[in-house]
């Protein structure tokens, strides 16, 4: 297989947990190539995600390499197998790589978990919503790259809708639901959204109220996605230079807590829809 140019989150995530494995039982990458007759260098593009590596020969490393958790080797192997172009791909080129990668991301998680206190979560947000967002970036975005962001959000919420969706849960500040972004049209009608999406089953829309207090994280926007087994977690964070994809365990331990502290502090499901409805009766 030939090497990748620009491998994805993902596929730099498949390399580093096989890197991982190898490191946990003491063996070489000399060793490791000599399972796949391969040589040296070719394990170690493989561990940075650059080269390619079937199913089977994950299935052989992780054998050789003494790993019995099964569900933690099929769910890598199936990684592995993951071969079609995600919808995503026809936006590279023309959008950051980091946002391609949050798509993929989300498509693939099992439950997705978002912190955010200045600004609704993206997969909640609507056309008009997200367009007012990317039209204040700085430096400044030309139109056509505002529409192009925005059309790549509108898409990535396919993932609540499809035949076999995410589960979600938006853990909202209520200062992020009195900010006038685009005026109060834009904002009433956003308002009405999330009130409307989250009767959704897989959906809940949880407010963090002002009386809350104060809160961890300084306001950081967070996004917590479960894989197929818990080591395979994600955590994305943004930033002003792009996403950051974080998976030590002790970063997945810190911004878990993290959540669970919003969760505890916001409002139920039913209290933040009546909530979200009071705020937008006053735009």
């Amino acid at each position: 297989m030939p090497p990748r140019a620009t491998p994805t989150e993902r596929q730099k995530r498949l390399g580093a947990e096989l890197r991982k494995m190898r490191l946990a039982a003491q063996v070489s990458t000399e060793y490791a190539a000599g399972l796949l007759g391969l040589d040296r260098t070719k394990i170690s593009n493989i561990e940075s995600g650059v080269r390619a590596i079937t199913p089977d020969r994950v299935r052989t490393l992780a054998c050789n390499y003494d790993c019995r958790d099964q569900a933690y080797v099929d769910a890598l192997a199936e990684m592995a197998g993951d071969r079609k172009r995600g919808w995503w791909e026809t936006y590279r080129g023309q959008l950051p790589a980091g946002l391609l990668d949050i798509a993929e991301l989300e498509w693939h998680a099992r439950k997705v978990r978002a912190g955010l206190a200045m600004h609704v979560p993206g997969l909640l947000q609507t056309d008009a919503y997200a367009r007012v967002l990317f039209s204040m970036a700085l430096p400044a975005l030309s139109p056509m790259e505002v529409e192009l962001r925005v059309a790549l959000r509108m898409q990535r919420q396919q993932v609540l809708h499809r035949e076999n969706p995410i589960t979600y849960v938006g853990y909202v500040h209520e200062a992020a639901l009195r900010i006038e972004f685009g005026g109060p049209k834009v904002m009433r009608t956003q308002l009405d959204h999330l009130c409307d999406i989250s009767e959704r089953e897989n959906i809940d829309v949880r407010v963090i109220p002002f009386k809350a207090g104060a809160f961890p994280g300084a306001g950081q926007a967070v996004m917590y996605a479960e894989a197929r087994v818990p080591q395979l977690d994600t955590v994305e964070l943004d930033s002003a230079h792009g996403p950051e994809f974080l998976h030590g365990q002790s970063q997945l331990d810190k911004y878990r807590s993290h959540l669970d502290w919003m969760e505890s502090a916001s409002l139920s499901p039913c209290e933040s829809r009546a909530f979200m409805h009071d705020i937008a009766a006053d735009f």
